[in-house]
């Protein structure tokens, strides 16, 4: 070797597993995050996520954590590989070598390393991304909808992570050179990073702090919003979640340190003190699965749940067809759609057809004030009409439910679901009617709620009260309600989709509206000479979607028309098709995330093995079986693995379960379905991380030359 960059290289060269390592830590990041990016931005995607929606926020969420956990990752792959280079550094300090030719001969390889990984993840995120969703389509579900494209301004995002790991390497690398006690160099590679003494309580108070944290990040916006009347900058409230993730800390260091056991002193004292040698290192990884872990069940959740809980409420349906219509629309009458059930050799059972009114009511208003950073304040402001809803009389009403209610003159019922629940989603208790044609109104004292899904957020009236409201309006604020059942159901659906496809062809532009559109409202907004934002006309600068004919069967129009129709055989057999975006979108999400906890667990048990072997081999010549060596092994990597497992699993289910039980302040049927079916996937996707460490206890066994039980 007649050169410095000749040494240099031939040890390059005996250490390539650990150059390996680190590119691949480095490509693997940066791959799954640029898939997930292009996945999250874009547009196939945005335009069925509602701007401001809880979809939208969940996506948002776990992406936050992928990056956080990608980035630490990253950071302890790359620390990894700086311990154990500091050897050969110390070494050719002691022989003369300058810090200068260190660095240069090191910049080379981190510019190699460093942008030459970065770059192939960066590419190739985007085709793994279109790869697998196009899998999706093959073998799940595809649609119109499902056909992808990327924004090439997501890639941004991509490039700010990428920037992160080359600055990351560069400055860790120039910090290990400039290292100035060229003994403590030589032998970081064998320093250890022991946990501080943990006490006992440290679980116990971490159970409750992730509670504490749970609760508060969960409840704080509700807080901020009905109680201090602000909407605080986004962002914010994520800060309360913060004592949750203390809290997991503590517990992964009880459990590293402790454990929840009482246990033989001396027995399992080999295995144990390396992990508490290791600790810091440990933990972080183990933390950092734990938050992926929670990230992936939570975008798993959503399909199962989803699915069935609507699965359940299409089969719960008392009626089969429902559908109606405002009165200067041209829909399909009774006699047109016998007609079209006999060209389809279907048969119509029953058939109820009522009136029903559009009125307004009064109500408090919100009046928000933008306080620029700091957010938006609102105060609340009360008007005789704030509003308007659908009202039925009480005969009408007995008609579609079959009830038989008799309500008093001068009184008004609100309808809730059927479990009596679902508040929110209901127009609350009104005391004043009034009709927008005359002006006439009514005062009116709340009646005990009634209880049908099918029309949630309406209003009942006495018949006497509803005809005197009713007299002088137009077919404008005038709707006719049908209910008809079908004998056989399952055969009826070629008839359903040509019913609905007849009726959004004979539908105008003026009924063409989003579901958030409000007749009264628009009306109130025209007198007043104001722009009204969910009009069709301006409901687009708002970041909604356009009802337009063509998109009939997207996830948008299904989702969001005002008057779309409730048909239970359609409604069964295309809801696979009409969320298929949803579905596939947080499937994907939860791949991504799981994906990165098994390499992110494997590469931490493999490390395990490599740092440790010494240890291990010493064991063995002192007489120590291969049984107790397999027990130290399993030891470790039972609790890489099944520690963030247990915990991640054990957190979001009862982060989901809050969640599901404070929507509403009760569990319906419907979620029960889906907290039975979301049970099932966590069984099933354990037994895969089950799997996988049996896998990876082998390949740790195998390194360090031990028998695998």
């Amino acid at each position: 070797m007649r050169h410095f960059s000749d040494a240099y290289a031939a040890l390059r060269r005996k250490n390539k597993g650990q150059y390996a390592l680190l590119a691949g830590c480095s490509f693997f990041s940066v791959l799954l995050i640029t898939a997930y990016v292009c996945m999250m931005r874009s547009p196939t995607i945005l335009s069925v996520l509602p701007e401001g929606g809880d979809s939208r926020k969940q996506v948002m969420m776990v992406f936050v954590l992928a990056v956080i956990g990608c980035a630490v990752f990253t950071a302890y792959a790359a620390g990894l590989f700086f311990r154990q280079k500091s050897r050969e550094t110390g070494v050719f300090l002691a022989l003369g070598a300058i810090r200068r030719q260190l660095q240069a001969e090191m910049g080379k390889e981190l510019a190699v390393i460093s942008l030459g990984s970065c770059a192939a993840g960066a590419v190739l995120g985007g085709p793994l991304a279109w790869g697998v969703w196009q899998l999706f389509r093959l073998f799940l579900v595809d649609s119109r909808e499902m056909a992808l494209s990327f924004d090439p301004q997501s890639y941004l995002l991509s490039l700010a992570f990428a920037a992160y790991v080359v600055v990351m390497l560069f400055f860790l690398g120039g910090r290990s050179i400039r290292r100035t006690n060229i003994i403590d160099i030589v032998q970081e590679s064998h320093t250890s990073e022991p946990i501080r003494d943990v006490k006992r309580w440290y679980g116990p108070v971490g159970i409750v702090l992730v509670v504490i944290g749970a609760l508060a990040g969960y409840l704080a916006p509700s807080f901020f919003v009905q109680v201090l009347r602000w909407y605080p900058p986004e962002g914010l409230t994520a800060v309360f979640y913060l004592p949750a993730l203390v809290g997991m800390y503590m517990i992964l260091l009880h459990t590293v340190v402790n454990g929840w056991r009482k246990r033989h002193k001396y027995r399992d004292i080999i295995a144990t003190s390396m992990m508490k040698f290791q600790g810091r290192q440990t933990v972080r990884n183990m933390l950092v699965m734990t938050l992926l872990i929670a990230g992936a069940y939570f975008a798993s959740f959503y399909a199962p749940m989803l699915n069935t809980s609507s699965t359940y409420s299409f089969s719960t349906r008392p009626v089969d067809f429902e559908y109606h219509w405002r009165n200067d629309q041209n829909w399909p009458q009774r006699d047109e759609v016998e007609t079209l059930a006999a060209e389809y050799d279907v048969d119509i059972t029953s058939w109820t057809q009522v009136d029903a009114v559009t009125l307004g009511g009064d109500g408090y208003v919100d009046i928000e004030q933008d306080n620029g950073a700091l957010g938006t304040t609102y105060t609340t402001e009360y008007r005789e009409i704030q509003g308007g809803a659908t009202y039925f009389s009480e005969s009408a009403w007995n008609a579609l439910t079959g009830q038989n209610i008799d309500l008093a003159p001068g009184t008004c019922a609100n309808v809730l679901d059927d479990e009596g629940g679902s508040d929110y989603l209901s127009g609350g208790d009104v005391t004043l009617v009034t009709n927008m044609v005359t002006g006439e109104s009514l005062s009116v004292a709340p009646a005990e709620p009634l209880r049908f899904t099918m029309l949630l957020g309406c209003y009942v009236l006495d018949d006497g009260d509803y005809a005197t409201l009713t007299a002088g309006l137009t077919d404008l604020w005038r709707e006719t309600w049908v209910f008809f059942n079908m004998a056989d159901v399952e055969a009826s659906y070629p008839f359903a989709h040509a019913l609905f496809d007849e009726i959004v062809d004979r539908s105008g532009d003026e009924v063409l509206q989003m579901d958030a559109y409000d007749l009264v409202r628009a009306a109130l907004a025209e007198e007043a000479g104001e722009v009204y934002d969910y009009d069709r006309a301006h409901i687009a600068a708002q970041g909604f979607p356009v009802m337009e004919r063509e998109d009939r069967d997207t996830s948008e129009f299904r989702n969001y028309w005002l008057y779309m129709p409730q048909f239970r055989v359609l409604d069964q057999n295309d809801f696979v098709t009409t969320m298929a975006v949803f579905l596939v979108l947080f499937i994907f999400i939860a791949l991504i995330c799981f994906a990165a906890v098994i390499v992110i667990a494997f590469t931490r048990c493999m490390t395990i093995a490599l740092t440790n072997a010494r240890v291990y081999d010493d064991l063995r010549h002192l007489g120590a079986p291969n049984a107790y060596l397999f027990r130290s092994v399993k030891g470790q990597v039972s609790k890489v693995f099944l520690v963030p497992a247990i915990v991640g699993t054990a957190v979001i289910s009862a982060f989901y379960l809050m969640i599901m039980y404070f929507n509403d302040n009760r569990f319906t049927p419907g979620e029960f379905a889906g907290m039975a079916a979301c049970a099932a996937v966590i069984a099933a996707l354990s037994a895969v991380l089950y799997g996988v460490y049996r896998v990876t206890r082998r390949s740790v066994c195998r390194a360090l030359g031990i028998q695998d039980r």
